[in-house]
């Protein structure tokens, strides 16, 4: 059973958001698995994103309903003076969980923290940048700029140029916008926290989130900017290979392909009892001088030790190796494509996934919020027609006097 909207954490916050790609559509979709209240703000005949790929039969974009479940949909003409009165006075409404605004939109004056806060003054205004200088930046400039693409794909010795992209090799993008996700996340975190604020102090909180900063902190974090600043080094492409331990993909038997990780000492014994090279191994350990105990051992002779362990993969069926797996403590699953995830029933057996009735796709398992409260995940409903909500939503609102703000500058936040 779902749980109603009224008892779950964000239950009482209303947040106006005025978005478009990732970022920030998925910052206002976390917070309505949540239990806060969602408007979506959209020009007439929506955003830039209303028809992304990937699209339904009838044309109606997946994308969009997939990143707009659970919210309201409101749309206004943002060049008219009217349409912008409106839309402020959405944004600052009266009420304690009110006033809250997410946009990638920033740089415009008609809607800036300060003109917002001439209302209400306790507003709440996160603003998604793409660079932090303001210039325009989506997910795949930020992670090209940030050095990712040079070490993702194979090393020098298996044709990829040295440094997977340093002195002119190739370099390879990652599919899945890292960045965009990451900073949805922390637009959320960042909106709760300055909502737990203003509860406590009442005062209101202008929040940037540069998608940039937001890709340079996590690679801080990681240690990937750390290793440059101490030594000048900076980390190679290793194909498939974990950097820093033992780990790598292997090929079955039948053309299958598994990706095996040893992070600890007994994952590593395992391998070699598994792989029945155990006496191989230790020959190699005892030769070398090397002590396979330790990470740095295993990640320095990690091509040897693939060597010795690819033929038994070689040797044996997908369907074995996944079995000789089960029964041992590796770290390991065999690679899939998205319709085998769904073909092979994970959705149906996890209780993350409910069917859900879309409008313009029809039913399908979408996910909730990937945690449990109280052993309940928080699902929200489909996602609204474009403009369903904007009768509801603007009609009687008192007006404050509508001036004429100059014209707004593009948008400057993440559109990937």
């Amino acid at each position: 059973m779902a749980e109603s909207s009224e008892s779950r954490p964000l239950s009482g916050i209303r947040v106006v958001e005025l978005s478009s790609f990732v970022a920030s559509p998925l910052c206002g979709l976390t917070l309505a698995q949540l239990g806060a209240e969602v408007i979506r703000v959209d020009p007439v005949g929506g955003a830039a994103d209303v028809h992304r790929w990937p699209l339904a039969p009838g044309g109606t974009s997946i994308y969009w309903t997939g990143l707009n479940r659970g919210k309201s949909s409101v749309t206004l003409d943002l060049r008219s003076d009217e349409g912008r009165q409106s839309f402020r006075d959405l944004v600052t409404a009266p009420g304690e969980g009110s006033g809250i605004l997410v946009t990638n939109s920033a740089g415009r004056e008609w809607m800036s923290h300060e003109r917002l806060a001439a209302v209400r003054p306790d507003v709440i205004t996160l603003e998604l940048l793409g660079r932090r200088d303001g210039r325009p930046g989506v997910d795949y400039t930020v992670n090209a700029a940030l050095g990712f693409p040079a070490i993702t794909g194979q090393d020098g010795g298996q044709g990829g140029g040295q440094g997977g992209g340093q002195g002119g090799g190739q370099v390879v993008n990652h599919t899945l916008p890292a960045w965009d996700v990451a900073a949805g996340l922390h637009a959320a975190l960042a909106v709760v926290s300055a909502v737990r604020e203003r509860e406590r102090t009442g005062r209101g909180r202008r929040i940037v989130l540069p998608l940039d900063d937001v890709a340079l902190a996590t690679a801080g974090a990681l240690g990937y900017l750390t290793e440059p600043q101490l030594d000048g080094s900076t980390r190679p492409a290793v194909g498939n290979y974990v950097y820093g331990t033992f780990g790598r993909d292997f090929t079955t038997a039948d053309g299958g392909r598994v990706m095996v990780v040893a992070l600890t000492t007994r994952h590593f014994h395992d391998l070699a009892r598994v792989t029945g090279t155990r006496d191989a191994v230790d020959a190699l350990e005892s030769a070398t001088g090397a002590d396979f105990g330790t990470e740095a051992d295993r990640y320095s002779y990690r091509e040897v030790l693939a060597a010795l362990f690819a033929r038994w993969f070689s040797a044996h069926t997908t369907a074995e190796v996944t079995r000789a797996l089960e029964d041992s403590v590796v770290l390991h699953e065999r690679y899939r494509t998205f319709d085998q995830v769904v073909t092979e029933g994970d959705l149906e057996a996890n209780p993350l996934f409910a069917a859900l009735d879309q409008p313009g796709i029809g039913s399908y398992l979408a996910a909730a919020h990937p945690a449990t409260f109280d052993g309940r995940h928080l699902a929200t409903g489909p996602a609204p027609d474009l403009g369903a909500d904007t009768d509801r939503l603007t009609a009687d609102r008192p007006r404050a006097p509508i001036d004429s703000p100059p014209i707004a500058p593009p948008p400057q936040g993440p559109e990937s």
